[in-house]
This record gives C-alpha cells, sequence and structure tokens, in this order.
C-alpha cells in the first residue's frame, strides 16, 4: 500500500518555518553550514555509488576463468578491471594486444586457437 504524501498548505509551512526559526535549540542550517557537513553525510542501505565513468555489459566468460576471479573474494569484479586495464596500459594498442595473443606471449595457449 502507498502512502500518501500530505502537502501543507503555504500558510501552515509558513507557521512550521516560522516555529522551527524560533526554537534556539534547533535553527536550521546556513549554506555555509550544509557545504561542510554535506561531504559527511553518509549513505543509507542499497548499492554504493559508482564512479560514473563504468558500463555495464554482459560478457561471456568460461567457467574455470570465472571461478579463478571470483575465487578472489570480494572485489573480484574490479580486480578483473584492473587487471584488463595493466593489458590496455601496457599494449598501447587492441592490434598489439593481437599480435602477442597469436605469438602466445600474452595468455595460455588455450586461449591462442579462440582469437
Amino acid at each position: 500500500m502507498k502512502k500518501k504524501l500530505i502537502r501543507l498548505s503555504a500558510e501552515e509551512d509558513a507557521a512550521v518555518t516560522k516555529a522551527a526559526m524560533s526554537d534556539p535549540d534547533s535553527l536550521p542550517f546556513t549554506d555555509e553550514e550544509w557545504e561542510k557537513i554535506r561531504p559527511r553525510l553518509v549513505r543509507g542501505r542499497g548499492r554504493p555509488l559508482g564512479s560514473g565513468v563504468k558500463e555495464q555489459v554482459t560478457l561471456r566468460i568460461d567457467k574455470d576463468v570465472l571461478d579463478f576471479y571470483k575465487s578472489k573474494g570480494e572485489g573480484w569484479q574490479t580486480f578483473i578491471n584492473q587487471v584488463l586495464g595493466e593489458v590496455k596500459r601496457e599494449s598501447k594498442s587492441i592490434s598489439t594486444v593481437e599480435k602477442k595473443l597469436n605469438k602466445g606471449a600474452l595468455i595460455a595457449n588455450k586461449f591462442k586457437a579462440a582469437a
């Protein structure tokens, strides 16, 4: 069952604001105070915020390869991203990676046939 939101009228809102402003123990924060507090606010439950630069994809990976990375425990997906990023930084281009793959210099021979 959805909860209904009860909106205050302009007069009721003004009365609530006036009462809050008159309470010396509960003064509202200034904009400057909010800017100091905002970075410290803790997110509640739910999925953590991402970096905003990653993209979700679906990828088919051999079970034994996936099991190997999952055996790392927490953070296995981040670890795969780091490994792939390191290959990218080391190789500078996809053609370099393909050449290393074909020579068997990058990954075991099992994957050589797949390339």
